[in-house]
């Protein structure tokens, strides 16, 4: 073999070890290439699952708001319903007063010695209870406070007089009858309170 041969020859082995080291270093640029497309994608797909995400919050968000919302109109509106029934009946009940007070002034006035009434004033006695019973379905009391303590809160004061034998601020007698409905004063009862003798403490009228 010639001098100038070799180096031809050394060239030659050479070649496929550079074309292969050529080849590994493509491989690993292309490996690295989809490698950095993947962590893209996968970024992309977790930027898009944080957006997914914080939209699905805020419609939950405006989904209770609205059903919160909705809860307290309905409860508004039910409140506003139950205001206006209850004025309605207050109302209705308020003009059936004077029937009660006249069927119990008739029973007042009429004279129970006269056998000729007896009949017409157990009639006019069985209507009154019967009133009474019915309008009580309704929610309405009866405040009779005959010789209970004096309440301002449910007892008008019409007069007062001097007393021994009841405690001072005693009911002592009920010129008309008062009525509560649900709860709330309709009307007061209309009464004569006793009055502490000589230095006694006496209520305000």
């Amino acid at each position: 073999m010639s001098k100038d041969q070799q180096p031809t020859d050394k060239n030659q082995q050479e070649q496929p070890e550079v074309e292969q080291a050529e080849q590994l270093e493509a491989e690993q640029v292309a490996e690295n290439a989809d490698v950095s497309e993947a962590e893209q994608t996968i970024a992309k797909l977790q930027d898009a699952l944080s957006k997914a995400e914080a939209t699905v919050n805020e419609q939950r968000d405006s989904v209770l708001r609205a059903k919160a919302e909705m809860e307290n109109a309905r409860r508004r509106a039910e409140g506003e319903v139950e205001k206006a029934r209850k004025f309605a009946l207050e109302r209705f009940a308020g003009e059936l007063l004077p029937v009660a007070d006249n069927l119990e002034r008739a029973l007042q006035l009429a004279d129970p010695n006269n056998e000729s009434l007896k009949p017409m004033m157990e009639g006019v006695d069985i209507t009154l209870k019967s009133f009474v019973s019915t309008i009580e379905k309704f929610g309405l009391k009866v405040i009779d406070p005959q010789g209970e303590q004096f309440n301002p809160e449910l007892h008008q004061a019409m007069s007062m007089q001097e007393n021994a034998e009841l405690a001072p601020n005693t009911v002592m007698a009920v010129m008309q009858k008062g009525y509560e409905i649900n709860g709330r004063l309709l009307r007061p009862a209309m009464v004569m309170v006793s009055r502490a003798a000589e230095g006694g403490v006496d209520i305000e009228a």
